[in-house]
Formats: C-alpha cells, structure tokens, sequence
C-alpha cells in the first residue's frame, strides 16, 4: 500500500478554515477549477463529484469529527489507477499562527507503480490545499 501527505499552512483560524472545507459536499466551494460539481447521496455518506473533464468519482465519508476537525473518506469508483483508496481531510491550530491543514491517503496501486500513483494524488493534494489557501487571500 503506498500513501502521500500534504499540508499547508493558513494564517487564519481552525475554525475558519473548517467551515469552509468541512462540509462533505464543499469541495466545489474551495476546488472550483477541478470540481465542477458535488452531489450528497445516502443521506449525506456518499457524495457524486464531477471533475472539469466530465469523469465522475464516487466517495464514501467513513468518519467525521466535527470536534476534532477531520473527515476521512473512501472512493468507491474513480478513473484512479488505484484501489483500497482512503483519504483524511483535516485542520489543526498551528502554534497561534493559524491552521495547519493535512490532506493525507493511502492507497493501492493498479496497473503502476507505487511513484506513479504516489505523484498523481500527492498533486491532487497539494493543488487542492493551495487552492483553498488562496480562498483565504482573496
């Protein structure tokens, strides 16, 4: 199984940051230029994204904790070249500085290697996180 983190700080509250990407469904909120839609299923468990090259992925929340500012989700299907995926979004205080955010997964590859698979979300992750810090700059 292989795995990548991502992090980012923000000078802005934990608090702050949360309400903007802890919303299960938010991600077209703070991911505009990758995510071009979000649909919440299963009573909220299950959320339809549409990237901006039309390909859908299906993930599954798994855990959240408000109190602690996390959530970990799985994907269900995806144009990934990978299976057993699981991702944890979460905000941390950042020594009265702000927030430290980590987007973190682990995952199995399919049909790549380990490096290949490893940069493909390790990009996503970081792209994502600086698109969210620019949130917070405009």
């Amino acid at each position: 199984m292989a795995n990548t983190v991502a992090t980012i700080e923000i000078p802005t509250s934990p608090d702050q940051v949360w309400k903007v990407i802890g919303g299960f469904n938010s991600l077209p909120d703070w991911l505009p230029q990758i995510i071009r839609s979000s649909e919440l299923g299963e009573g909220g468990r299950v959320r339809r994204l549409e990237n901006i090259d039309g390909d859908v992925v299906v993930e599954r929340l798994e855990t959240f904790n408000e109190k602690e500012r996390y959530y970990t989700y799985s994907i269900d299907q995806a144009p990934f070249p990978a299976t057993h995926y699981e991702a944890t979004l979460r905000v941390r205080e950042n020594g009265g500085k702000g927030s430290l955010v980590e987007w973190s997964g682990k995952f199995t590859p399919v049909g790549v290697s380990d490096d290949e698979v490893i940069n493909l979300f390790h990009g996503i992750y970081t792209d994502g996180l600086d698109a969210l810090k620019k949130v917070f700059q405009a």
